[in-house]
């Protein structure tokens, strides 16, 4: 017993270990630049291995349609013990009554015997007037369709994993701008605790400044929460829930220089390029049907076997008919020509004219709506770069408010009404100060969206990074 004492001992302190190394890694936050964040949802985020996986089975089907160019060549075995009543006749063709050979017996019993068959039938056809070549077009149209949803996709994560690594640094600048409002505010409410308590002041300007403090301590967890949060949705973003990351500032605190961005081109745009590829689809299926009402061509090759039982005397031999023991073969061309298709085949392509005619509006509405985009996020840069220049004066009016009203309230020039608005007024200004810049790269993303490639942006992002690292 007292040798099992250390053992149990060591195992605890090991389990503890364990339990203190597993949780210091769960509370652990990664810190991630920009561009780990997009590749990372590149590589976990659902929805891009999904269009991926769409746009690979797409792919497959165009091996799909060209497999149509192949030879058929089907096989058959059958055994079975059956009765040889036979009568003159005709059956339309059906597939419930199975059909049997041989002369009309005379007599209608129900004796039976043994039957066999075997064969192979290959059939090719030579030529189809370019209906395997449409199918194949349209296989290769809803390819396009399926990696411009791809592009489409990337875009839209890319975009939702930037935007949220900008609003994180956001809530940080806040808790940054709400701590060192705290901060502030614990150092005017002891010096009017010292006025208070020499009865230089009155004891309502204590509680003020004490109910101020309070509020910027729950002013403070509201933007850790908020910080919280954005951890999450960046997490979310990034397909890696539940893991905790943190994220570099780089140069999203800085101002961005000016760039001066081509003319853009709307027939790139993936949002143009999926609805211009469903155009593609509607006119490659049109081609189908172009080119379905024609003869069918087919050479034929048949070798088989068959195996019955003999008749012998009116009576069946059973010992027959186990194995097949008549062998023929048969070589051909068969034509078919479904003269009434027709009528439908002129019905489904006036559907499909209505078709084309519909997605062609729709591709036009993606260009409005594409230049709409455009515009209205090259004004919201206009507009954000324009507050950007404007906040740093706010911010040093607010820093010289509160200076003056700090310096007021010890003088005995003002009350504390007016300190703590001060406080509040500087907040503010420090929070829109920093997020006014963020909004400017926030501005330039979107513009980035609306031209349909986020290069350009992440590109001055590197620059700025370079820049701002020498």
């Amino acid at each position: 017993m007292k040798r099992s004492i250390p053992r149990i001992l060591a195992s605890c302190v090991l389990l503890l270990a364990c339990t203190f190394n597993l949780l210091s890694q769960t509370t652990a936050l990664e810190q991630v630049s920009l561009d780990k964040a997009i590749d990372v949802a590149m590589n976990n985020y659902p929805a891009i291995r999904a269009t991926k996986a769409q746009a690979a089975a797409a792919t497959a089907g165009i091996d799909l349609a060209r497999t149509a160019y192949l030879p058929k060549a089907d096989l058959l075995w059958q055994e079975n013990r059956a009765t040889r009543n036979n009568i003159f006749g005709l059956l339309l063709p059906q597939s419930i009554i199975p059909a049997i050979s041989g002369p009309v017996l005379g007599t209608n019993n129900s004796a039976s015997g043994w039957g066999t068959a075997g064969g192979t039938l290959v059939t090719w056809e030579p030529f189809d007037f370019g209906l395997r070549k449409a199918n194949v077009d349209l296989a290769r149209a809803q390819t396009k369709q399926a990696e411009a949803s791809v592009e489409i996709t990337r875009l839209d994560v890319e975009t939702a994993v930037v935007d949220a690594y900008l609003a994180l640094i956001a809530a940080q600048e806040a808790v940054r701008a709400a701590q060192a409002n705290v901060d502030r505010l614990q150092v005017f409410a002891k010096s009017v605790q010292v006025l208070v308590d020499n009865q230089l002041r009155p004891g309502v300007d204590s509680s003020r400044a004490e109910a101020e403090l309070a509020s910027a301590r729950n002013f403070l967890i509201q933007a850790e929460q908020t910080v919280d949060i954005a951890r999450t949705n960046l997490a979310e973003a990034m397909g890696v829930t539940g893991t905790r990351v943190s994220v570099e500032q780089g140069p999203f605190l800085d101002l961005p220089l000016d760039n001066v961005l081509p003319e853009i081109n709307i027939s790139l745009h993936p949002l143009a390029i999926s609805q211009n590829a469903a155009i593609g689809i509607v006119q490659a299926r049109e081609q189908v049907l172009r080119h379905s009402y024609f003869p069918k061509f087919y050479l034929q090759s048949a070798f088989y076997a068959r195996g019955t039982a003999d008749l012998l005397n009116g009576q069946i031999d059973n010992s027959k008919g186990w194995y097949p023991n008549v062998v023929n073969w048969a070589s051909g061309v068969q034509i078919t020509f479904p003269t009434l298709d027709i009528f439908s085949i002129r019905a489904r392509r006036k559907v499909e004219t209505n078709n084309e005619v519909a997605e062609r509006a729709r591709y036009d509405q993606t260009v409005q709506t594409i230049k709409a985009q455009e515009l209205r996020a090259r004004s919201e840069v206009e507009g954000a770069r324009r507050i950007a220049a404007n906040t740093p004066v706010q911010l040093k009016a607010a820093q010289e408010t509160q200076i003056r009203a700090t310096a007021r309230y010890q003088a005995d020039l003002t009350n504390v009404v007016e300190v703590a608005e001060a406080q509040r007024l500087l907040t503010q200004a420090e929070i829109e100060d920093a997020v006014a810049r963020l909004k400017v790269w926030r501005a330039l993303l979107f513009e980035a969206k609306a031209r349909g490639d986020l290069k350009p942006f992440l590109q001055q992002v590197t620059t700025a990074s370079i820049q701002r690292s020498k």
